[in-house]
């Protein structure tokens, strides 16, 4: 396997395409925006920057990895020629099916099509293509270059052959993967997006600050953020969606996101992605200050 597309050029997307590229793939970075490739092409730059000044990789190695990424705007001539596409799409099913549906028909069909999606069942995703078996969930965790883990989701006809090379060449990526069986929000996002959802419960019955909510999860239970604000670094809106498709899946009312998640996301307040989530990021990028809406 020598030659990758990945088809979204957004926070995942890039992530994904660096990290292949630096593992020196041939990568087809696909996005239908310019202005959205060229953007994450400077994510990746920056990104790689940083390793430089830190010592972890060489300016040799910063210029190879670029190098290695070819942009397009067109999938029809972006997956020509290739081993392995990864669909990094925003997390919303109606699109990932259309662009299963067109991959199915532009893909030679031995071409294996995985996706990163973070929820959606793999079994409805590979119901679009012709030769299912080749279907896979490749779950990265952001950011991409740094994280270790691989969440691999075995659709219901993905094949032990298909199984078997990805969860290889993600060792090659220098990742650790772990398999999962295809249920909606898989392992990682099961167990995320309620302890999430809950975090804003309390936010929203009163029970807590922002701050206080957060600090009480860092110190007490020795996480590296808070929920409130990783949700922020997450997206609102992807919270929100990975909770619906959890409920729609379930039919449980305990995946049911917060009237106030609803809210945020109906306002634009997403998070990191626009300046307001939780927090107020429009002087930084850290969660430093809460929003002028939680404020006491």
């Amino acid at each position: 396997m020598k030659t990758v597309a990945v088809i979204g050029a957004g926070t995942m997307g890039n992530g994904i395409a660096h990290t292949f590229a630096q593992s020196g793939f041939t990568v087809k970075l696909i996005d239908i925006s310019e202005k959205s490739l060229e953007k994450g092409m400077q994510t990746i730059a920056t990104n790689l920057d940083r390793m430089v000044a830190k010592g972890s990789i060489s300016e040799e190695d910063k210029h190879k990895t670029i190098g290695n990424i070819i942009t397009y705007t067109d999938m029809k001539d972006g997956v020509v020629g290739v081993d392995l596409v990864v669909e990094a799409a925003t997390e919303n099913v109606g699109l990932k099916l259309n662009i299963f549906k067109q991959l199915s028909d532009l893909c030679a069909h031995n071409v294996i099509l995985a996706t990163n999606t973070s929820s959606i069942s793999i079994t409805q995703i590979a119901a679009q293509v012709v030769h299912p078996e080749r279907v896979i969930g490749m779950h990265f965790m952001n950011p991409v270059p740094i994280m270790k883990l691989v969440e691999i989701i075995r659709g219901y006809s993905t094949s032990d052959e298909v199984t078997k090379i990805i969860m290889d060449l993600s060792v090659q990526l220098g990742k650790i993967p772990t398999e999962v069986n295809d249920y909606p929000g898989f392992v990682a996002n099961r167990i995320l997006m309620p302890m999430i959802n809950e975090a804003i419960e309390t936010l929203y019955n009163g029970v807590g600050g922002v701050y206080e909510i957060d600090t009480v999860m860092k110190l007490g239970m020795a996480h590296p953020m808070g929920p409130l604000q990783l949700a922020d670094f997450i997206g609102l809106d992807v919270c929100l969606s990975i909770l619906n498709v959890m409920y729609d899946g379930f039919k449980n009312p305990k995946y049911a996101p917060c009237p106030l998640l609803v809210n945020m996301v109906m306002a634009g307040k997403l998070g990191v992605k626009s300046g307001e989530g939780f927090y107020d990021y429009s002087e930084s990028k850290k969660a430093e200050k809460v929003a002028k809406q939680f404020l006491k």
